[in-house]
């Protein structure tokens, strides 16, 4: 399956001056798969150690910061093989399990700049969230890359739709997309809601067609992502971190203007499970997508990050999570109407994450609010997000009145469209052309 992960691999592998690379990443994403495949398809040999499979391994970095003899022993005492700079790639995994590992990175930036090494782990954000005694991250010595579930282009290349993206987008971007477009993207679309873009999850629907097989592949992962809590956080956290994911999609459901505290648990303050709720946002498990009030740039600076929203990292487990039977998306039904925005807007968000957007979300008092806010060019763009054809947006038409933006964005399932309205551009997309987001913007 073709990950779009690979061409920043690329990138980082022939900068004139590459760092280590940390890769994070929501557990389960296809960060181990895509490291290997990389080494093996781009070099001429891979080192690869797992910290967690091979707890000794540990031990090398305890006597010194000597990357030379860390180097020389990896070869000859893990791998029985030389490790050649320039020629081998070396991916230390699970590497949060040794907290000096990370710290050596530091050095093999300064004393061995050939040597690409790659760092990843599944928790290696809340790792790198804490500082615990004796461990020091090499802030300015490593490049950072965060890697996502498949997004939906992926998700509709890996099962045999790869033509339908590359026409996708050649189209003209004004250009009404034709039917015999529309209706497939559509299908693949309701499918995406089901599967999700979790790499196991894509592969058995790809070898099977079975939504049955689909949905024990999801029921595992939940699993083990509820097993990560009582294996790697802090003890006390352990029973408020499971009441907050599983207060997630009630939350959703419910279309709270915000992520309400005490309903996590009745009488619960913020300030009893904050630390939890960074826990699983560490972890990449869940975003965040915070409140702005004034939109002036840069967003980071007007948002009230005690006012926010959460959403699942993974459509699929949020729809699995969420009790919604496969049936109801394809049918296309009102059964869970309250839910299908919830749904889209969570799509929404992910796929923005994995385009490396870290969006905001607007409201005015109790007249008005806006799903999404972006900075993109130096811009602030607004979205509003319809599950339907439906593309009635008042609160976006408010925002552009009051704020005058040049772009806004409505995605729906309406064909391409384009508006002006009061000197604001107002272009429609169909939610299954997400991929080409940036295409627009620019």
């Amino acid at each position: 399956m073709k990950r779009n992960v690979i061409s920043s691999l690329l990138k980082w592998k022939n900068k004139p001056k590459r760092k280590p690379l940390v890769v994070t990443g929501v557990r389960q994403c296809g960060k181990t798969f895509i490291l290997k495949s990389f080494g093996a398809e781009h070099f001429e040999d891979t080192a690869y150690f797992n910290f967690e499979e091979t707890e000794s391994l540990s031990s090398l970095f305890e006597h010194d910061f000597n990357v030379e003899r860390i180097l020389d022993e990896l070869g000859s005492i893990v791998l029985g093989r030389e490790i050649v700079p320039g020629k081998t790639l070396v991916i230390f995994d699970e590497i949060q399990t040794c907290p000096r590992a990370i710290t050596a990175l530091k050095y093999f930036c300064e004393n061995l700049p050939e040597l690409h090494v790659i760092a990843a782990g599944s928790l290696l954000g809340v790792a790198l969230a804490g500082i615990s005694e004796g461990f020091s991250f090499p802030v300015g010595k490593v490049d950072r890359l965060m890697m996502y579930p498949m997004t939906f282009d992926e998700f509709v290349q890996a099962d045999g739709g790869e033509n339908l993206i590359k026409s996708g987008a050649k189209f003209d971007l004004n250009r009404e997309l034709p039917e015999i477009y529309t209706s497939q993207m559509e299908k693949y679309l309701k499918l995406y809601y089901i599967i999700g873009g979790m790499p196991e999850a894509v592969q058995t629907w790809c070898d099977t067609h079975s939504f049955e097989e689909v949905e024990k592949v999801q029921q595992n992962i939940l699993r083990d992502y509820a097993d990560d809590f009582a294996k790697h956080a802090p003890i006390a956290e352990v029973p408020r971190i499971r009441l907050i994911w599983q207060s997630v999609p009630v939350q959703l459901a419910k279309e709270n203007n915000k992520f309400v505290f005490s309903h996590v648990r009745e009488g619960a303050r913020s300030k009893e499970l904050e630390d939890s709720l960074e826990w699983l946002i560490n972890s990449s498990l869940v975003y965040k997508l915070p409140l702005v009030e004034n939109p002036e740039q840069p967003l980071s600076f007007m948002a009230n990050e005690a006012h926010f929203k959460i959403y699942m990292a993974d459509v699929g487990l949020l729809r699995k999570r969420s009790g919604i039977y496969y049936k109801m998306i394809l049918d296309g039904g009102d059964d869970f109407i309250r839910f299908k925005g919830a749904l889209t807007e969570n799509f929404v968000m992910s796929e923005l994450r994995a385009a490396g957007f870290f969006p905001y979300f607007w409201r005015s008092g109790n007249t008005a609010e806006l799903d999404f806010l972006l900075e993109a060019g130096g811009k602030i763009i607004p979205i509003e997000v319809k599950s339907s054809e439906n593309t009635r947006a008042k609160s976006l038409r408010l925002f552009c009145t009051k704020h005058k933006p040049a772009l806004a964005v409505k995605f729906s399932l309406k064909n391409v469209g384009c508006t002006e309205e009061n000197g604001t551009r107002i272009q429609s997309l169909p939610l299954y052309q997400i991929f080409r987001l940036k295409d627009y913007l620019n």
